[in-house]
């Protein structure tokens, strides 16, 4: 999320130089924006191989983004941001992301956790240790640590695609117990990730198949168009993007959302005192 949302980010505010970045309208520049990235790992994207992570920071750093690796947030304070690196700079927008957790809402719960806050459970979904009504406790999703049986000894990440998938063995499974069925076991090969780098960027390694740049990106809005809901939105945003590979990007500022009433009270002010004189 972090590295998509960096990217995604820069390459908007490139985008949007051409309609506002002009010299002699006062506008900004290129030089004048400063993109840090700052991870506290050793690579960026763990979701795929090594090679891309690698790649991917080497893009970013060809587009003049500054990327911090086994580096950690010190302070931010009024917008002074320190790393405890050493290196300090101001920034104007900061945007944080973080880690998939399990709800806290759990540690007001009797039910047993793991060392992650996670509701250790048994292949079917199953809470493990809890007995009662429908045969225990159930948990799926980021609350749960289900043993991955396609990598033995280790569980299912925090991921969308376990997340759905298991959703679905969940409902099943507590049909059967009502009903005195057999339960389903819960099984999924992780397919792989996909990540968008900006317009026609991105990397993805699926079933093993590494790719970068545009067909990366093209996966990536593939994959996500698969999983919007109903024919009828499918249809929309397929039109939607289509339309959008033939024309620039429509950008619109939104600085008003942060001061609603600004417009209204430099007009109000101007017509009490007349408009400013040179």
């Amino acid at each position: 999320a972090g590295i998509e949302a960096f990217a995604e980010l820069e390459d908007m505010a490139a985008g949007a130089l051409r309609y506002f970045g002009t010299a002699a309208s006062g506008g900004i520049t290129k030089a004048d924006m400063r993109w840090v990235l700052v991870e506290a790992t050793s690579r960026i994207l763990p979701e795929v191989s090594t090679e891309l992570g690698a790649y991917t920071a080497e893009r970013l750093t060809e587009r003049g983004m500054e990327v911090y690796l086994n580096t950690r947030l010190t302070s931010c304070v009024d917008g002074h941001v320190v790393l405890d690196d050493g290196t300090t700079f101001d920034a104007d927008t900061i945007v944080w992301t973080a880690g998939v957790r399990a709800s806290p809402m759990l540690a007001d719960t009797d039910l047993p956790r793991d060392d992650k806050g996670r509701l250790p459970c048994n292949t079917q979904l199953q809470v493990t240790g809890v007995d009662g009504a429908l045969s225990g406790a159930w948990s799926a999703g980021d609350c749960a640590a289900v043993p991955d049986l396609t990598k033995p000894g280790r569980l299912c990440g925090p991921s969308a695609q376990h997340a759905v998938r298991q959703a679905r063995t969940l409902g099943d499974n507590l049909a059967a117990t009502v009903r005195g069925r057999p339960l389903s076991t819960y099984r999924h090969a992780y397919a792989g990730s996909v990540a968008s780098l900006g317009l026609h960027k991105g990397v993805a390694e699926v079933y093993g198949i590494k790719l970068r740049g545009y067909p990366a990106w093209f996966m990536h809005r593939t994959y996500h168009w698969s999983r919007v809901p109903t024919t009828n939105r499918k249809f929309r945003v397929a039109l939607d993007w289509t339309l959008a590979l033939f024309f620039r990007r429509d950008l619109v500022s939104l600085g008003q959302l942060q001061n609603p009433r600004g417009a209204f009270s430099d007009a109000a002010a101007e017509h009490e005192t007349g408009p400013p004189t040179s």
